[in-house]
């Protein structure tokens, strides 16, 4: 049996401390979150959860800046996975198929109702004055991580995305947004799962609602689209070929 080459064991091992890494984040913004719904947000400091999570303070600090950005680092990881997923979707669905079953394949695990008691600490939590900024930070994140995925996908480059994939990111974002809040303030509490398969379908039934079913139109708006697509293309290379070479530093 031959051996791994250096290479592939390198990869290997890079492989194994991602993994690591992103399992310490995670216990460490459970653990927070966990204890902030126990014993209420301003009587968490960042030792306890550090001890929660058998790492130091030093680890913690490592990984977020505060508490608060801890404590959002539950939604922001599980909402920036849908832009890895989107990239892994099968090359011959169209977009809006991929986009939704990137989403809908991180959020199957929300397939079932918390309890009142849990969700009722987690409402106390997360409507925080304190947590608001982390979460629209969080949510600016999302947006732009998805919106690159997007790009990437129409054969766009990611640097320079057009209009179009940051609209549709935001409407993806606000989406997941609204159905967060409508599933947190549930009562009796439901899956949050379905609550987002939810409003992805009613974003979709309500632009079909608006925009126009003449065959001839859409064709039109499609066109300009593109024809606006590759103008922004044009225009971001213009661009770098007039703006001048950045200095180097030191």
């Amino acid at each position: 049996m031959t051996s791994p080459s250096p290479a592939a064991a390198a990869a290997a091992s890079q492989g194994l401390r991602e993994r690591k890494k992103r399992a310490t984040r995670q216990a460490l913004s459970m653990a927070a979150m966990r204890l902030a719904v126990e014993r209420g947000l301003e009587n968490v400091l960042v030792e306890d959860i550090a001890a929660a999570a058998d790492v130091s303070p030093r680890t913690f600090n490592n990984y977020f800046g505060s508490k608060y950005e801890a404590i959002c680092a539950l939604a922001l990881d599980r909402a920036m996975q849908i832009g890895e997923v989107l990239r892994e979707r099968p090359a011959g669905e169209d977009l809006w198929t991929a986009v939704r079953g990137a989403v809908l394949e991180i959020y199957a695990a929300a397939a079932a109702a918390p309890d009142p008691r849990l969700m009722a600490g987690i409402r106390l939590v997360v409507s925080s004055p304190e947590l608001r900024g982390e979460y629209l930070k969080a949510q600016l994140t999302m947006q732009r991580g998805l919106a690159a995925a997007i790009a990437e996908r129409s054969g766009g480059d990611p640097a320079a995305a057009p209009v179009f994939s940051r609209a549709l990111a935001a409407a993806v974002a606000a989406v997941i947004s609204a159905a967060t809040e409508r599933w947190l303030f549930s009562d009796p509490p439901v899956a949050l799962g379905p609550v987002v398969e939810d409003g992805l379908a009613q974003l979709v039934a309500g632009l079909r609602a608006v925009l126009p079913a003449d065959p001839a139109r859409v064709a039109s708006l499609r066109a300009h689209l593109r024809a606006g697509s590759a103008g922004s293309g044009r225009a971001h290379a213009e661009r770098e070929r007039q703006e001048p070479p950045a200095e180097p530093s030191g």
